[in-house]
This record gives structure tokens, C-alpha cells and sequence, in this order.
């Protein structure tokens, strides 16, 4: 038996109901939390004790909508079917199984220094994807790419396999989930066999909709009905679905969402680099929508930073709808744990520090010039300072399953330069691959 004890930070334990214990200490057991209180309260278990003094305490953070990657930086200023058009499908083309599996290993290591535990990532040649995050020591949501009217795309085959060989991994930490490109990229057949696959595995179901105002139009020119319409009229919405972007909802479709209890990853750095517009996250939340944090890919996002993505959701409400009052810290912290874990599913295991809970833990760093003054009590100003001022960088601790992976800001699981190494490799070669590629 092991037993931690994270000692004298600021706990906030994310369950709902603003809780904070200042200071506060974390006690975990293996892979379990087992108790969560006061200094006082915990002082004098037989464990050991990671100091958390200047700290903030925090379950770790969920990535509801990724993308592995390697495109950083290449792929800037463009509308979004240019950019699908010019950028993203040259390079799945040129994509091989040994590229994809280094655009992992790099996206979850980055990822983990970020203080993100939980990824949801839709990729290609995912056997490679499960490689790398049991390597990590990441929580991983594994969704292929599938769109039958592309021949470079994965099929509803592939995501077979995959689950046949990865319905779930590394000790329960990873698992495999039914993935739909895109409205435009997949037949009705193929939305009707991701259905039925996904029943017949019994695991959930992720795609992307209503990402842009041409989308929508588009939908009702070829099909008659909006995109979450169609969805619904195809059959894919429900509780095991996860939708990504819906940022062009009307009052309609955001009622359907509800009443099926589909779930939605907002991806606010995403939307606003290409141009899509804002999620009514407001509206969606008050309809009872479990609404996600997604980073998205690193290509439309160009980082992996949670704690940077919460500020930029928050400024995004404030800036579309003229009231500063939206966006509230303590919101966009649950969207990034607590509401995050219940858009994929992962709800009663991780997502909050309590006890019985899976010890998904992190701590942040706020003695930097940028997160002075900390302040206690009745000005307490932690909640503010970890989505409008502290970043990635600031993580010191990380632990997963009760396992630590993050020391001290250091990455204990891989060799970081070894992985960026590979990857500069990886992308390297995808890009002379693209090149070759017949025009």
C-alpha cells in the first residue's frame, strides 16, 4: 500500500459546490483519494508528504476534443474548409502508422506538463495512439477518424479493430471509442453503422458539428434540416455522444441536445483562430448540457494548455455577449474538470477530489510575479488567478491513478527530449511525404 499525503496547498476540490480548504491537504491511497479536509484534519497519517505550500490543489484537467498532430505553425490564417482543404487532408494522406503514433507520444506529453490527465483524442492508426498514452501514463479516449467518401480517412472497419483490441487499456486508464469525421465527410450509411457499432460495443460516440455558419447552411441546402437535426434524424445523439464546436445552435437544436442528453466540448482557441464563432455556452449550460474544455488540434490551436484555454473561454462570453458577469472562474474550472469528466463519461471515477475517487491530482505553482497576490479569505483569489493568469508552466505535480508523472514541472514517464526529438523527426518526414504526394 502507498499512501500520499499533498499537504498545505489551496484545495479546490471541484465537486460543485466552491469548495476550498486554505490551507488544505489531499490524502491518497494507491489509486484512490481518501480523504480531502483541512491541514488540521488530515496532519498525522502515516504517509508521504509532498509539500503543496504556495500551491493550488486541483483534480486534473480534462482535454475533451484533441487532435494528434504535427502541423504547428504551418497551417495559419485560413478559413476552415481552406484550411481542411489545403492543410489538414493532404496531410492524412501522406499520414503513416509510425508519424501518427510520434504526433501522440508528443500531444500527450505536452498535454501531461500541462496539467491535463484526461485527453479525448480523434486520430489515425490509434493502435499507436494507445502505445503512447499508456507510455505517458495519461487517461486516454481513443476515437478514429471515420468518413467513407474520403479513401484516406479510417473506416467503420478499422474503428472495428480497435476496439476489438483496445476496448479498454493500461489498466483501465485508456479506451476505445467510435469516432464520425465530420457531417460532410460520412454517408447516412456510415452514421447508421457508427450507431450500431457503438451499441454493439456499448461505448460512446464523438464527431464534430455546427462549427461554422456555412456548415449549417449547407445542411439545410442538401438535407433540409440543420446539422444537430440531422444527427438526430440519423440517430447518433443520445448519452453516449459527445459532440465537438457546436458553436452555430438555434433554440431548437440546443433543446434536442438536452432532451437526448448529448454532451458538447466547446474549443474556444479553435474557434476564434479560424474564424467560427462562439458556442452559446451560456444557453447551453442552463439547459443542462454537460459542456467540456477541448484544446482541439495543435494545428488551430498551437498549444495543449488548459489553464490558457479556460481564460480564453471565459473573455470569449464576456467579448459576445457584452456582460462581464459571464464567464465566472469557478464555471470554466468545472467545465475543465468536474463537467468535463461527465461529457466523456468519466464522471463518477475522476473529474472532483473525493474520496473513493481515481487520484487524478495536480498541483499549480502561484509564487510567480504573474499570480501575486494570493490572497485568503474572504478575497480569496486562487479561482481567478488559475484561469486568468496562471499557465501550463505553472504545473508542478501531476499524478494519474495515484501514480506521479509530473514532479516538480519535470515529466517522469518519457524522456521529453527523446519525444520531441521523435517528433521533430515525424513531422519532418510527414511534410516530404505531402510534397511527394500526385497533385
Amino acid at each position: 500500500m502507498t499512501r500520499t499525503l499533498i499537504r498545505g496547498g489551496i484545495v479546490l476540490p471541484c465537486e460543485g459546490r466552491k469548495t476550498v480548504h486554505d490551507p488544505g491537504s489531499v490524502l491518497v491511497e494507491n489509486d484512490r483519494i481518501v480523504a480531502v479536509g483541512t491541514v488540521e484534519e488530515l496532519d498525522g497519517v502515516d504517509a508521504q508528504v509532498v509539500d503543496a505550500t504556495g500551491h493550488a490543489v486541483l483534480p486534473g484537467l480534462h482535454n475533451g476534443h484533441l487532435h494528434s498532430g504535427l502541423l504547428r505553425g504551418t497551417a495559419e490564417s485560413k478559413s476552415l474548409w481552406d484550411w481542411l482543404r489545403e492543410d489538414i487532408d493532404p496531410a492524412h494522406r501522406a499520414l503513416t502508422p509510425e508519424i501518427a503514433e510520434a504526433a501522440s507520444l508528443l500531444c500527450y506529453t505536452e498535454s501531461l506538463r500541462a496539467g491535463t490527465t484526461s485527453v479525448m483524442d480523434m486520430w489515425r492508426f490509434m493502435e499507436g495512439s494507445a502505445r503512447a498514452a499508456e507510455q505517458v501514463g495519461i487517461r486516454a479516449t481513443l476515437v478514429p477518424y471515420v468518413a467513407d467518401e474520403y479513401d484516406y480517412f479510417e473506416t467503420l472497419e478499422t474503428n472495428r479493430r480497435l476496439l476489438e483490441t483496445h476496448r479498454t487499456f493500461a489498466e483501465g486508464r485508456g479506451r476505445s471509442w467510435v469516432g464520425l469525421e465530420h457531417l460532410f465527410y460520412c454517408s447516412p450509411e456510415a452514421f447508421r453503422g457508427a450507431a450500431q457499432l457503438a451499441d454493439e460495443f456499448d461505448t460512446g460516440l464523438h464527431t464534430h458539428s455546427s462549427e461554422t455558419i456555412w456548415e449549417v447552411q449547407e445542411s439545410l441546402t442538401r438535407f433540409g434540416r440543420r446539422p444537430i437535426e440531422e444527427f438526430l434524424a440519423r440517430g447518433i445523439l443520445g448519452p453516449q455522444a459527445v459532440v465537438a464546436h457546436c458553436v452555430w445552435l438555434d433554440d431548437r437544436e440546443i433543446a434536442v441536445l438536452a432532451e437526448t442528453g448529448t454532451s458538447v466540448v466547446h474549443c474556444p482557441c479553435s474557434n476564434m483562430k479560424l474564424s467560427s464563432g462562439p458556442a452559446p455556452v451560456i444557453r447551453m449550460r442552463e439547459h443542462g448540457i454537460a459542456v467540456g474544455l477541448g484544446s482541439d488540434g495543435e494545428k488551430e490551436n498551437n498549444t495543449l494548455d488548459l489553464l490558457e484555454e479556460m481564460k480564453f473561454a471565459s473573455l470569449l462570453q464576456k467579448v459576445t455577449t457584452l456582460d462581464p458577469t459571464t464567464g465566472d472562474p469557478w464555471d470554466m474550472l468545472a467545465m475543465a474538470t468536474l463537467d468535463g469528466a461527465r461529457a466523456l463519461g468519466l464522471d463518477a471515477e475522476t473529474g472532483s477530489l473525493e474520496p473513493g475517487k481515481k487520484a487524478d491530482v495536480i498541483t499549480v505553482d502561484l509564487r510567480g510575479l504573474h499570480t501575486t497576490p494570493v490572497l485568503h479569505g474572504p478575497d480569496l483569489n486562487v479561482p481567478a488567478h488559475l484561469v486568468f493568469s496562471a499557465g501550463g508552466a505553472d504545473v508542478r505535480h501531476v499524478w494519474v491513478d495515484g501514480r506521479l508523472l509530473v514532479d516538480g514541472g519535470r515529466v517522469l514517464s518519457v524522456d521529453t527530449e527523446e519525444v520531441r526529438r521523435r517528433g521533430q523527426s515525424a513531422a519532418e518526414e510527414l511534410f516530404d511525404r505531402r510534397r511527394a504526394l500526385p497533385s
